[in-house]
């Protein structure tokens, strides 16, 4: 990473070095044309009131000093006079682009590069008062010579920029990957890494994803030891009856009561692996959970009908009512919703108590209430109820045959149809749940 970084770094360090001489070696040049050809303006208005061809040797003398070329044309393009070349050889120069922008413009400018490529020859044009076109040229180092000229210095002011920006780009890729570093190190003490404050988004989200992953992994082991020991009871209970049964240890009326205690801790093992295998599910679904438009007051008035004769054998009062309320949702989830809240506030009743199962609208929204007079959970217990294999009191929901996952198993089907759970209880008095559905 360390590499791959610092890479990029001087990638874009020699790409900027690059950009910034080409860009300062072409306004340089730019610079020094304009002053050339602001100098060659000033030296022909001060030759135009001079320059005739009576005193060309005066002028001669004067374009020496300071190594200008004049010449003297006429309108339709024929040499008078040039001070650097015989005019009786000298082609027609009304082409030429100064020429042609001096008649149209009244002054105007051209650049020729020498066949050497070393030289640039600069022109400056002005028609005078006569009709005449006086011009005045010279002679310059092109871009490529003057690049020539100051390339040793470019060389070492490039070797300098180059070195100084690789120990930068050291120093940059260590600071920005020495915080990364340590959190890989001790991911546990990642809020103690000292960083800069752009990273603090991600270490922020690194952080909750790990305590996440350390949650979600101390939640499966404690999952997989529950499971193990849930599986445990009723598995010893079976073989310890079986094998008393097997060895002749048993008389024929502990057979019968052994057979009941087998048949009862089957039941009770086919229940909790059922429950396992229902919440292992939900675990697993992700987005293909088909939903549609369920009438939760039906599917309740069934539940219900279902559950009175197990209500009666607890010598409970189960009642419902309510209005026809639609919701989307998943069918079959809400009904082992309805299912195990229903069976929950029977299983952990008092003799002759009373569920009540009601579905209405709240604030616009559908509602399930399931309340019993049950025995009702202290308020140190309410926060973890809903938590896997937890329970109030172990000895009366193994009595009852409770798996301690039915409430686990409502709140992963809550979460699921985006709705919300509120739980009301007191103990010795019961308990009462509420869930508020999304249209």
């Amino acid at each position: 990473m360390k590499k791959k970084i610092n890479v990029q770094f001087m990638i874009i360090a020699s790409l900027a070095i690059v950009l910034t001489l080409v860009l300062v070696i072409g306004t340089f040049y730019e610079l020094f044309k304009k002053q050339i050809f602001d100098d060659l303006e000033v030296y022909t208005h001060i030759l135009e009131n001079t320059a005739t061809l009576e005193n060309a040797e005066e002028n001669n003398y004067y374009c020496s000093a300071e190594n200008l070329r004049i010449t003297m044309i006429t309108q339709d393009g024929a040499v008078l006079y040039d001070s650097s070349a015989n005019v009786e050889t000298m082609d027609n120069h009304l082409e030429r682009p100064e020429v042609q922008e001096a008649i149209e413009n009244g002054e105007g400018g051209a650049i020729r590069k020498s066949q050497t490529f070393q030289k640039s020859t600069f022109y400056y044009a002005i028609v005078m008062k006569d009709g005449n076109i006086l011009r005045v040229a010279k002679d310059a180092d092109n871009i490529i010579s003057i690049f020539a000229n100051v390339a040793p210095i470019i060389v070492q002011i490039v070797v300098v920029l180059f070195i100084l920006c690789l120990l930068l780009s050291h120093f940059l890729t260590k600071s920005i990957v020495q915080p990364i570093e340590q959190m890989a190190k001790d991911m546990d003490h990642m809020k103690s890494v000292e960083t800069y404050e752009e990273l603090q988004p991600f270490i922020t989200t690194i952080n909750r994803q790990h305590e996440d992953i350390v949650r979600n992994a101390n939640m499966r082991q404690d999952f997989t030891a529950n499971v193990s020991h849930e599986l445990k009871t009723p598995l010893t209970s079976i073989s310890g009856y079986a094998e008393l049964i097997e060895n002749g240890m048993a008389s024929e009326a502990d057979v019968e009561r052994f057979a009941k205690e087998i048949h009862k801790s089957a039941k009770r093992l086919l229940t909790l692996i059922n429950d396992i295998i229902k919440l292992s599910e939900l675990d697993a679904i992700e987005n293909s959970i088909y939903f549609e438009q369920v009438n939760l007051y039906d599917l309740a008035e069934t539940c219900v009908n279902m559950l009175q004769v197990n209500a009666e054998q607890h010598d409970v009062n189960l009642f419902f009512s309510g209005v026809p309320c639609t919701i989307t949702a998943n069918k079959d989830m809400i009904e082992e919703l309805l299912y195990n809240l229903c069976d929950n506030a029977i299983r952990y009743n008092v003799p002759n108590g009373t569920v009540w199962v009601e579905v209405k609208e709240e604030n616009g929204k559908p509602m399930l209430k399931v309340k019993d007079t049950g025995i009702g959970i202290p308020k140190e217990h309410q926060e973890r109820i809903f938590e896997r294999f937890y329970r109030v009191d172990k000895s009366r929901s193994k009595s009852t045959g409770g798996t301690g996952l039915g409430l686990a198993i409502v709140k992963h089907i809550v979460a699921k149809h985006g709705a919300t759970i509120q739980l009301e209880s007191e103990a010795g008095k019961g308990t009462e749940i509420k869930i508020l559905f999304v249209l």
